[in-house]
């Protein structure tokens, strides 16, 4: 009796490593290893960079450092907002580094390249810096994912909410790449929409610095909006030199198609004051939203959240429950378990990411507060309107993406 159940002791132990084995064999060299991939040096540095990584660290420590028995590590690198650079850290990470999923990545040109070097080798993209809506339309991939806002959100809340206000005749000035291209294509068609006009559009260098004779065309429009699409320094300092050559005080407004906390923070209340915005996040909106963002800030050096950085929290998490639903970190199979949970926490409600890769969420109609209003440092949001996710975003019934069953 002793040895029988000697033998099957040791045979159900033998059983249980192999499993285990198997197992552990499913997540590639027992590490899942993530990427954040974001302009740590240039015009985006604030609405993402180190911030960015950061929201990705607490997220991994607050998942517990390991998952499905694997240790998580995060590595970050600087694409300079250059596709070339972009796409060959993208490369090297896969390839070289043993990189599962690469998160972030501001800037549509260089999102849309690295993009397809995932896709080309079953690796997972999520994005939130860039805003193309191409990454989920044309462009998109079975292991893309696009998170936090796009261009046709940003157009369909902020340009949709100004013509029915009155504001009909529109004159873009756009940062010329494929970000600025899309996000002018997506807010003319919704000026349109709405019944508005487009008198003309003048786009500029990226990124750029002295906008003064774009400014000036743009003031000699007879436009009533002035649909700014561009961001980061970008738009900072065309809202500055905007404010320096009295375009609002001469009856036309800005319209800011893509505005960051931290840019609004930059230009100061005096001067951005009154302009309407449309974002995927504020650090204020109920109590899940300020515990969460004051954790962050504790570690940001005082900073509240952009909507990236509290979208990248949120991703990777949501990616970090899928491997360990699946005990796998293979490109494909997490994605589908992606896709089939949905996404609940202090990002948002009720979550749902679509076969195009777009994650639907309630976006918000927002406009800066004077100074008179704001009582605290980055008290600097009202909210004027919530815009369900399903009429945020673009219909599957008009997507271009070749995924979307018709």
């Amino acid at each position: 009796m002793t040895l029988k159940f000697t033998l099957a002791a040791v045979t159900a132990a033998v059983v249980a490593a192999f499993s285990a084995g198997a197992a552990q064999a499913e997540i590639s060299d027992n590490v899942v290893r993530i990427g954040v991939l974001n302009d740590q040096s240039g015009i985006y540095t604030d609405l993402s960079g180190p911030g960015g990584v950061a929201a990705a660290q607490m997220a991994v420590e607050d998942f517990g450092g390991s998952v499905a028995g694997a240790k998580i590590e995060v590595v970050s690198a600087d694409h300079q907002n250059k596709p070339d650079i972009g796409s060959n850290i993208a490369n090297e990470w896969f390839d070289r580094d043993g990189v599962d999923a690469i998160f972030d990545v501001p800037t549509s040109s260089v999102a849309l390249a690295v993009q397809n070097i995932a896709k080309e080798k079953g690796k997972i993209l999520i994005d939130h810096g860039a805003a193309t809506s191409d990454l989920t339309g044309k462009a998109c991939s079975p292991t893309g994912i696009h998170w936090t806002y796009d261009t046709y959100a940003l157009a369909n809340g902020t340009g949709g909410a100004l013509v029915q206000q009155g504001a009909k005749k529109w004159f873009f000035l756009t940062a010329d790449y494929a970000f600025g291209h899309a996000l002018e294509r997506d807010t003319m068609n919704a000026v349109k929409a709405a019944g508005g006009e487009v008198v003309g559009s003048v786009r500029h260098p990226f990124p750029n610095t002295d906008f003064s004779s774009f400014l000036l065309q743009a003031q000699g429009s007879g436009a009533e909006v002035i649909g700014v699409a561009n961001a980061g320094g970008d738009t900072v300092n065309t809202i500055k030199q905007a404010s320096e050559f009295g375009i609002t005080q001469g009856g036309q407004r800005l319209a800011g198609l893509l505005l960051f906390l931290t840019d609004v923070h930059s230009l100061g209340l005096q001067v951005s004051q009154g302009l309407v915005l449309t974002t995927g996040f504020y650090w204020d909106l109920n109590d899940e939203t300020r515990a969460w963002s004051k954790r962050f800030a504790e570690r940001n050096n005082g900073r509240m959240p952009t909507m990236v950085q509290a979208g990248i929290y949120s991703s990777v998490m949501h990616y970090l429950k899928a491997i360990e639903a699946t005990k796998s970190d293979e490109g494909k199979a997490v994605v589908a378990q992606m896709k089939q949970t949905p996404v609940n926490d202090f990002f948002a409600k009720g979550g749902t990411i679509r076969e195009d890769g777009r994650m639907v969420h309630d976006m918000y109609l927002m406009q800066i507060k004077s100074p008179d209003e704001s009582k605290a440092p980055y008290d600097y949001y009202k909210l004027l309107a919530t815009i369900p996710g399903d009429q945020a975003f673009r219909p599957l019934s008009e997507s271009e993406c070749p995924l979307v069953k018709k």
